[in-house]
């Protein structure tokens, strides 16, 4: 899972825009943006935080700046140090697929800040809040929290590939008020493009997909697709 390589991928399957979000960390996501440079595909900076309840949520931003900053602050809410024999390299490249460093942070810990706080650092950098893979029996904030406080200003909610958005809606009555979207959640070259979110957006930028998770100005996601 090197840039050009997910780029490749990306360009194959037909896509417009991904988003590139690690656990806990977005040290890869400007060498990806780069690696797109020129070939159409926008690539949205992203970072998947593991919440002190164990609720990921996704943060994705306008500019590697923003959430290089977000970063910062769940990097200073990490403890422990990776054991590269159990859970593998956490290898940091650049947009040639170079190595620049190996990332010694427990990465797949999770960080000391609230699902609640966690929200609101993203809104702080304006950032979209997405809660991750909701219907997933670990990991998800039905599962981890078994609701959605009434007070947290999720942007949308991220229905993994095993499931379509009817199944959850009936499942989970509470989603009716959120948008919902879908991933591939790639963590292999061969899973990109399994699931993805279609939406009605005037072309792929950040600001578009800010207005189809809203519903606003004749936005709007529309459906997803799988393969």
């Amino acid at each position: 899972m090197t840039p050009r390589a997910i780029v490749r991928a990306a360009l194959e399957r037909e896509l417009d825009m991904i988003a590139v979000c690690d656990h806990n960390s977005a040290r890869n996501t400007a060498a990806t943006r780069r690696a797109a440079a020129g070939t159409g595909l926008v690539v949205i900076p992203g970072i998947e935080i593991t919440a002190s309840e164990e609720v990921h949520i996704l943060g994705l931003f306008e500019n590697d700046a923003r959430v290089a900053a977000v970063q910062e602050e769940v990097y200073g809410r990490l403890f422990g140090e990776n054991d590269e024999e159990v859970f593998g390299y956490q290898v940091v490249v650049d947009e040639e697929d170079q190595v620049e460093d190996l990332d010694q942070r427990l990465l797949i810990s999770a960080t000391t800040l609230s699902t609640e706080r966690v929200v609101r650092l993203i809104h702080d950098f304006e950032g979209l809040a997405i809660a991750s893979h909701v219907d997933r029996s670990g990991f998800g904030i039905f599962s981890q929290l078994g609701f959605i406080p009434e007070d947290l200003s999720l942007d949308a909610l991220e229905v993994s590939k095993r499931t379509d958005f009817d199944t959850v809606r009936k499942r989970y009555p509470q989603t009716q008020s959120y948008t919902l979207v879908t991933s591939s959640d790639a963590h292999s070259l061969d899973e990109i493009g399994a699931s993805v979110t279609v939406a009605r957006m005037a072309e792929a930028s950040f600001r578009e997909l800010r207005l189809a998770l809203a519903g606003t100005e004749g936005r709007g996601v529309i459906g997803r697709r799988t393969r």
